[in-house]
């Protein structure tokens, strides 16, 4: 069964062509939101770690993904809280600690996405560490390995090319060891991931391009003789409606680029990742390439979209939505049942021996 998730709107929306999303960047919005989610049948939300706001402009407000992160898990019960967590802002053995401590207040829900990094203004800006690309790989490598380790042993000791500990106690040891998941396009990040994640996320694609990807992925895991990744997760946006006409106008209001819009980060995104599918600013009206999946129409539409992604294998689908709260309820209520129902038909059919 495919997993809905969807990304917490830490900064009041996620359209960059949009001024008002009527999504306010509040807490108590956010809570009503997450609680919403659980009660209409999300699994899980990502929660993405910037500290500036890559959607509406830098002067525009981004919360604190782990302070955020400890509230939802204080006033939820059972939605997976996938944080975001970059190596170049935080020391591993202190991560270590506060995800130990975020699984305990989340009664072990949390799970971490790892992601190295691609905007080297907001490093400058507060001091993370932003080297060249394949080292930002090289030290995610290291980061896990940190965590891992002083969430199984005590004391844990380490000698890197980053990071070095000597016998480094941490109590308490999560009661669930967090998943990992990461994403990339590059050669490097590729290999690097097949490696150190437990499970694979990307951004949003074609089924084909899904399909391509995750066969990539499967054998480079393979190859490293870990166990096969527990998942693959793909970004989209989603825009439902009663009607075709209705969704794709939607479509174009919200891919209408204005001059002046919030495009500051677009260049350092381009230009500082290995992406391995061209971009442009029709894209970039929405973060993560989340048109790409074409999860646009009405609901039939878009649970048939969905399907031909589980059948490409993708299992997990992190959504965004505008305006979210409203647009969230409407897929849970129209689509989400649609697509259990292709499921059900599915495992209905005998397969051939």
């Amino acid at each position: 069964m495919m997993r809905f998730g969807y990304w917490t709107p830490i900064f009041g929306g996620w359209l960059r062509n949009v001024d008002d999303e009527q999504t306010p960047a509040t807490f108590e919005h956010l809570k009503s939101i997450a609680q919403t989610a659980e009660q209409v049948g999300f699994d899980l939300t990502l929660i993405a770690e910037l500290n500036l706001n890559d959607i509406k402009g830098q002067d525009a407000p981004s919360f604190d993904a782990w302070e955020l992160a400890a509230a939802i898990g204080a006033v939820t019960k059972t939605q997976e809280i996938m944080l975001a967590v970059r190596p170049g802002y935080h020391l591993p053995a202190l991560a270590a600690k506060k995800a130990a401590t975020l699984d305990e207040i989340s009664g072990g829900r949390l799970t971490l996405n790892v992601v190295s990094a691609w905007w080297a203004e907001e490093a400058r800006q507060y001091g993370g560490i932003f080297s060249e690309h394949d080292d930002r790989y090289r030290r995610s490598e290291e980061f896990v390995d940190v965590l891992r380790g002083l969430w199984s042993q005590t004391p844990f000791s380490y000698t890197g090319d980053y990071y070095q500990l000597d016998g480094t106690h941490l109590q308490p040891k999560p009661r669930v060891t967090p998943r990992i998941y990461a994403g990339g396009e590059s050669e490097a990040g590729r290999a690097s991931i097949a490696g150190f994640a437990d499970a694979y996320v990307t951004h949003g694609g074609t089924p084909d391009e899904l399909r391509t990807k995750i066969a990539d992925m499967t054998a480079r895991r393979k190859a490293t003789g870990l166990a096969p990744f527990a998942d693959f997760g793909m970004a989209a946006f989603a825009i439902v409606r009663d009607n075709e006409v209705d969704a794709r106008q939607e479509l174009e209001r919200i891919t209408d680029v204005k001059h002046g819009a919030a495009y500051e980060s677009y260049q350092d995104f381009v230009s500082k990742s290995q992406l391995d599918t061209v971009v442009d600013l029709r894209d970039y009206s929405v973060s993560n390439r989340g048109l790409r999946p074409d999860l646009v129409g009405t609901p039939e539409v878009v649970a048939r979209r969905i399907m031909e992604f589980s059948r490409a294998g993708v299992g997990i689908l992190l959504l965004q939505f505008s305006p979210h709260l409203a647009e969230m309820e409407r897929f849970a209520r129209d689509v989400i049942p649609l697509v259990r129902e292709l499921e059900a038909a599915e495992a209905s059919i005998p397969t051939a021996r």
